[in-house]
């Protein structure tokens, strides 16, 4: 064999994918354990060694890695929440942090890693790649936020768990004749509460991205006209980026005297099973991920735009900046009439 034969085969060895890890990082959101299913089985299949590191990048840092077999992850795709349980983590914002992440993915032979979260959790993917460390990202987040994907882990089944609340909440709000806010979660992202907003036939929606244009008078008056009208409930879907719930409602029924109640969803809406959307989509992107690794594709954000799934390089999505749809929000206030 000559030298660059022989050259050749060795850069093939070290670029070969053997073992692949997988954690879940940041909030946990419903349909993560079919994307972990979904990224054991294709590695298995392939003949690679899959090992599952618990608690994100917390659990990296403090050597919680095991290895996963197709029965680990028997029996889990219909569960909500992790499997291999989440956990934020301050040190990989730091440069000692990322250092030694990378160096322990080495010391376990970890050549790739799957990471399922947020931007947040991609940045630190991103800082993996810089010291050699192959990554893939999956948008995992109920929040939506994620500017190169349309759909992101997780968000379907939050939405319908959230709207299905409210319905109850508009039920007994009709009965009392009262004033309802129902806060969603979303951090600083009003996808959940626009989506619901629309799906719940509310009367107003405060979104993060509005929040400056907020005009309070201005509520209390549509409320005052809407009771005038023989209206029997006014529902407010308010994000949690924009909060101040309990205050609200209590400024509110001092304004109009009508009484007026606030309902905090809260941590509800990150559990249950995930809907089937959620189990399809997450399964598709966990299998494409590996699939990704073994024809040498990696650093890169799995997305799903106009009806595909597509991926990105890891620096190109976490440049890109994403809205809120202003005609959605328009065709909200049209619709609350």
């Amino acid at each position: 064999m000559g030298e660059l034969e022989n050259k050749q085969v060795l850069d093939e060895m070290e670029d070969s994918i053997r073992t692949v890890g997988v954690l879940t990082s940041g909030g946990d959101a419903p349909g993560m354990n079919a994307a972990i299913r979904a990224v054991v089985r294709t590695a298995l299949s392939h003949g690679l060694k899959v090992r599952g590191i618990r608690k994100g990048y917390h659990g990296l840092l403090k050597e919680e890695i095991i290895d996963l077999s197709a029965r680990d992850v028997s029996d889990t795709i219909q569960r909500g929440g992790t499997i291999l349980q989440t956990a934020r983590c301050k040190s990989m914002r730091t440069t000692e942090g990322q250092q030694k992440a990378a160096a322990i993915c080495k010391k376990y032979g970890i050549d790739a890693l799957v990471v399922i979260g947020g931007d947040g959790s991609f940045a630190g993917a991103q800082q993996l790649a810089n010291y050699g460390v192959k990554t893939i990202g999956l948008p995992g987040t109920i929040d939506l936020d994620i500017a190169c994907t349309e759909y992101t882990i997780g968000f379907d089944t939050a939405v319908n768990t959230a709207m299905e609340a409210i319905d109850k909440v508009r039920d007994t709000s009709t009965s009392h004749e009262r004033c309802s806010i129902i806060e969603v979660m979303g951090r600083d992202a009003g996808y959940l509460a626009l989506w619901c907003g629309i799906a719940n036939g509310a009367e107003r929606i405060l979104l993060p991205e509005e929040k400056e244009n907020f005009d309070e008078a201005a509520l209390i008056q549509d409320i005052m006209a809407n009771k005038r009208r023989g209206k029997k409930n006014y529902i407010i879907i308010n994000a949690e980026g924009v909060g101040d719930t309990i205050n609200l409602a209590k400024r509110i029924e001092e304004a109009t005297g009508i009484e007026t109640r606030a309902t905090i969803l809260g941590h509800m809406q990150r559990g249950g099973s995930p809907t089937c959307k959620d189990r399809v989509y997450a399964s598709t992107m966990g299998a494409m991920a590996v699939e990704m690794l073994i024809a040498g594709k990696y650093n890169r954000v799995v997305g799903y735009k106009e009806g595909e799934f597509v991926d990105y390089d890891i620096n190109e999505a976490l440049s890109m900046k994403k809205k809120i749809s202003n005609h959605q929000y328009e065709i909200s206030k049209v619709l609350a009439l």
